[in-house]
């Protein structure tokens, strides 16, 4: 614990936030209103950095750094990002800073938003400075200065558009989580991750058998599986960055596992007893309680923000539907009575909706519901089968697993079913995306 206070001490000191913005402690302002499904996208303008010393490193840098912004920003489906052909002039010539800003020159041409940048190399260190302006109240919103290594770009970039994002809508976004999925890269079912955005993928279980849903725990520091390297499914729970954990394998199945937000303890389904029912774990693998008892498989667990409620998949009314089971009460009532087959239930960060996969005209599909039963919506129509949803920690994208190209890909979408596309392409297929909390691993 020391050493990860001392690295985040030494981080936080070589990014330098500089505030620059006289009132950037005040109300931010309702840029954003991540809850409405008809969210209008911002017109932004984004034009080459400045570059101070350091020759070409400088300029690569700077040229870097203004794509990986804008990429970064237009990932969140927020903005609309105007072309730099019809840019009137060029902050980075001029001056970043407000008084070399003309603001007619971007209301001009549409940009409510304005972001400029500047970038100097020296001795092997990065200085950046960014701000963010109000075109239209000719305003200053966010100023921030980075100094780093080069190889720190990516997390410099990240960081400054939290800050943009947290201005606009109150929130810091997604920049610093990943999303750990199953990919048959190697020729058999393994579990990797990547950034939020599909970059750096990186495989995180090597056994020589087939690993399946991965699970995050609410500090993003473990992450707990299925894997049948012992012939049978079982229940693995490891640390992210050390290497200790813990193997549940008791007789019949260990599958489907869901950690209770803030503590250090699961759900999962296990068999042992006869019936494949949903127990509580600690975090080391005992069991803590059966949390189901009904005929019929219990799987699937996914559990409230405040963890008072779980919501799973059983067949105890016949056909897969997803319940809610109220932890202290006990009380159970089902949430699904539209459809047959509804399955893989994803509790939203927010706790007002569950997303799920949802069996219609003989294809899956995403659906979204209200956590109370009202208001469902299917988000995927006419593009293959579509399964295993999950919510980004803002709650405002979902991660899900479709067959529209053919193989299986992970593909991302508004919370609302807008903007669907690609993560990633890797060789293979990829299923099963869990979307990690906001968190950097030390």
């Amino acid at each position: 614990m020391k050493n990860g206070r001392h690295t985040r001490l030494i981080w936080l000191i070589l990014m330098a936030a500089c505030v620059l913005a006289p009132d950037y402690g005040q109300a931010k302002y309702d840029y954003i209103d991540i809850s409405n499904p008809f969210l209008k996208k911002i017109p932004i303008a984004i034009p080459p950095f400045q570059t101070a010393l350091g020759g070409d490193e400088a300029i690569v840098d700077a040229g870097d750094a203004c794509d990986l912004l804008s990429e970064t920003l237009n990932f969140t489906g927020y903005f609309k990002l105007l072309d730099q052909g019809a840019f009137l002039e060029y902050p980075g010539k001029t001056g970043i800073d407000a008084e070399n800003i003309h603001f007619y020159n971007w209301t001009g041409i549409g940009a409510e938003l304005l972001i400029t940048g500047g970038i100097s190399v020296s001795d092997g260190t990065i200085t950046m400075e960014l701000r963010l302006f109000d075109t239209f109240k000719e305003k200053l919103l966010v100023g921030k200065r980075y100094m780093s290594k080069p190889d720190n770009l990516r997390r410099m970039i990240r960081g400054f558009c939290s800050e943009v994002i947290f201005h606009l809508t109150g929130s810091y976004g997604i920049f610093n989580s990943k999303i750990a999925f199953v990919s048959t890269s190697p020729g058999h079912k393994q579990i990797y991750d990547c950034d939020f955005d599909g970059a750096n993928p990186r495989r995180m279980t090597r056994s020589k058998s087939i690993a399946l849903s991965p699970a995050w725990s609410s500090d993003g520091k473990w992450i707990a599986y299925t894997d049948y390297a012992r012939g049978k499914p079982d229940l693995y729970i490891k640390h992210v960055t050390e290497k200790r954990g813990a193997v549940v394998s008791k007789d019949g199945i260990n599958i489907t596992p869901a950690w209770v937000p803030g503590k250090f303890s699961l759900a999962a389904t296990l068999s042992f007893s006869g019936d494949p029912e949903i127990y509580l774990l600690t975090g080391t693998g005992k069991i803590i309680k059966r949390v189901t008892n009904n005929w019929g498989i219990d799987v699937s667990p996914t559990f409230s923000q405040d963890g008072r409620e779980m919501a799973f998949v059983s067949k105890r009314s016949g056909t897969p539907q997803i319940f809610i089971k109220q932890l202290q009460t006990g009380q159970v009532r089902r949430l699904t009575f539209e459809g047959k087959y509804n399955t893989t239930p994803n509790w939203s960060p927010k706790g007002d909706k569950i997303a799920y996969s949802c069996l219609k005209n003989g294809h899956f599909n995403i659906c979204v519901i209200g956590s109370d039963g009202e208001k469902q919506m299917v988000l995927t129509q006419d593009a293959g089968d579509n399964e295993s949803p999950t919510w980004s920690p803002d709650g405002s994208l979902i991660a899900f697993s479709s067959t529209r190209e053919g193989k299986s890909r992970i593909f991302v979408m508004t919370a609302f079913g807008t903007d669907q596309r690609r993560l990633l392409m890797m060789p293979g297929e990829q299923t099963n995306p869990e979307w990690s909390p906001d968190i950097i691993n030390e």
